[in-house]
């Protein structure tokens, strides 16, 4: 048994700004070890988020119409390295290893042995992947699911396949006959999926690019920019530099949203300052505390607008927009009136005077942009989290306007468009008469699995089948144990991935590993170069142009996979 990644890995206290000297650093030695240093990694990064390449394999953030000439931050350029690693992972590393020995390995290592080479099918006797042709890979398949009641067949998605696959797959379950269709976006923004929808109309964000240039003031709930979205650090610090007030609400004092060193910018790399305070307000949020937090800010306002009422002054309500574009305001208002400051201080962790202060400031601000994370989102309240933050933006009107609205800031680079083009398990969300229409079929309209559904049917015996479009489900989804004791007992389990991963050691009666091509690589057909597309976390469609080198002849792209 390998020791665990922890045991191996040093940690250094670190006091810089995010970004600055140690970012490039941290890049040099990703590509030295991923092989990459003296490859043509560096002219593929060029083309990265660019019209005339690919977008990002790592988050959803959008891309400029006027790129940078690195359009690209440390995160994002450490996935491309990762997805374009020189390491190989071939049947022959199979041969030497049995599932049971790699199931003791750390998922760190299992995916450090480089992209997949061949598709594989696990033979129960051996313990061991052993290769198989495409052609009997997919004569296999369609005979086990053609004996599977559809019903008890999942169709799972991971946020980063493209549009054109994601289309593919989830037409292709419901010919099928499930709408068991999950993805990974349950675990993740789900309460984005539900709350925007039923407070704006919406299921997505109302905040274009451009409105961070118009804005004066921004609020951050529970988000941490310097990981999971770096480039928008970019827009931010233009806004701190405007003077812009950034108020920040997070359990966690994450460095992106505290301190930051352009290293696309020569003056600020060397600058010996700190970097930009990124942050004019920093407020170290209890666990959960957010509701009560807006609450505060929200019974601050409505006391600013008491006494201006009572003076004559401008009122710090937008009363005209909430009486024409909202509902509900006075059982709302008799909500922020009941509550004690005693209860919001004591469950947000902030002091009044601090929240009565936020208040203050946004009660001058003429177009403010609510920006959140899953620090929203991923609670047992997360969708009463989203709508108090469209509550708390819409008593002053910022909504549908320039420089203003609600903004979720989205995880992987096509969670959001796979919703656009049908992957969901709820009927109502997809247009499956003009699918009826259009490709003469009868869909399902029942209700499928989500994903904490799927897993209680596997666990109780109701899933037969797992067909998984990248991702690491079992690892990814709560319970984790239950999940992989009971997963054994699937009839069919198939993952189409570009790196081994431990779901994909967790194998049912039948279980095969379809290795596909990344969306940087070229995909070459009859018709010429093909491109893909996916959707940002602004609604903005882009296609990817992918012009690496395959890392196998044998890989096939994600929607041929999917159409054989």
């Amino acid at each position: 048994m390998k020791p665990a990644v922890t045991d191996r890995i040093e940690t250094k206290k670190y006091d810089h700004p995010t970004g600055g000297w140690g970012s490039l650093k941290s890049l040099v030695r990703k590509a030295r070890g991923e092989g990459l240093l003296l490859s043509g990694i560096w002219s593929t990064l060029l083309k990265q988020n660019k019209a005339d390449g690919y977008m990002c394999v790592s988050c959803s953030w959008a891309k400029p119409a006027q790129p940078r000439p690195f359009e690209f931050c440390e995160n994002g350029a450490k996935a491309t390295m990762w997805d374009q690693t020189k390491q190989r992972c071939e049947p022959a590393f199979f041969a030497e290893h049995s599932v049971a020995e790699l199931l003791d390995w750390p998922d760190h290592d299992l995916e450090k042995q480089g992209r997949l080479t061949a598709p594989m099918r696990y033979n129960a006797a051996t313990d061991r992947y052993e290769p198989v042709s495409w052609d009997d890979a997919f004569r296999d398949i369609a005979a086990e699911l053609r004996r599977l009641d559809p019903k008890s067949v999942v169709f799972y998605t991971s946020g980063r396949a493209s549009l054109e696959a994601s289309f593919m797959y989830q037409l292709f379950a419901r010919i099928y006959g499930s709408s068991n269709l999950p993805d990974s976006s349950n675990m993740c923004h789900e309460s984005t999926s539900v709350g925007l929808p039923e407070s704006i109309g919406s299921p997505v964000g109302t905040v274009q690019l451009e409105d961070f240039a118009k804005c004066d003031m921004m609020f951050f709930f529970g988000h941490n920019t310097g990981v999971t979205a770096p480039r928008l650090l970019h827009p931010l610090q233009e806004a701190r530099q405007r003077n812009v007030p950034v108020f920040t609400f997070n359990p966690l004092p994450e460095r992106g949203l505290k301190r930051f060193k352009n290293p696309q910018n020569p003056l600020d790399m060397l600058s010996p300052g700190p970097g930009t305070k990124m942050s004019s307000d920093f407020f170290q949020v209890r666990s959960g505390g957010d509701i009560a937090a807006m609450t505060g800010i929200a019974k601050a306002l409505l006391a600013l607008d008491d006494a201006a009422r009572e003076s004559g002054r401008t009122r710090a309500l937008d009363t005209a927009f909430i009486a024409e574009h909202t509902h509900g305001f006075a059982e709302f208002e008799a909500f922020l009136r009941n509550t004690q400051w005693s209860d919001i201080v004591a469950r947000s962790g902030i002091a009044q005077a601090d929240l009565e202060h936020v208040a203050e400031v946004y009660s001058h601000a003429n177009a403010v942009v609510g920006n959140y994370g899953m620090g929203l989102t991923q609670h047992r309240h997360g969708t009463e989290n989203v709508q108090m933050l469209c509550n708390l933006l819409m008593m002053r009107g910022n909504i549908g306007k320039p420089g203003a609205g609600i903004s979720p800031l989205r995880g992987h680079s096509n969670v959001q468009g796979q919703r656009t083009v049908g992957i969901s398990e709820k009927p109502e969300l997809v247009p499956l008469d003009k699918f009826a229409e259009f490709y003469a079929f009868e869909p399902p309209r029942e209700k499928g699995l989500d994903t904490v559904e799927t897993c209680e049917g596997v666990i109780d015996g109701s899933v037969n089948g797992f067909v998984g479009l990248g991702g690491n489900f079992v690892r990814a989804v709560p319970e984790t144990g239950l999940v992989e004791k009971a997963w054994r007992g699937l009839d069919l389990h198939v993952e189409i991935a570009t790196k081994l991963n431990r779901s994909h050691l967790i194998a049912g009666r039948t279980t095969y590993l379809l290795p596909c091509l990344s969306r940087l690589e070229r995909d070459h057909q009859a018709s010429g170069d093909q491109r893909v597309s996916t959707e940002d976390s602004t609604a903005c469609i882009h296609g990817s142009f992918g012009s690496r080198p395959p890392a196998s002849p044998h890989l096939l792209s994600e929607p041929r996979i999917v159409a054989e």
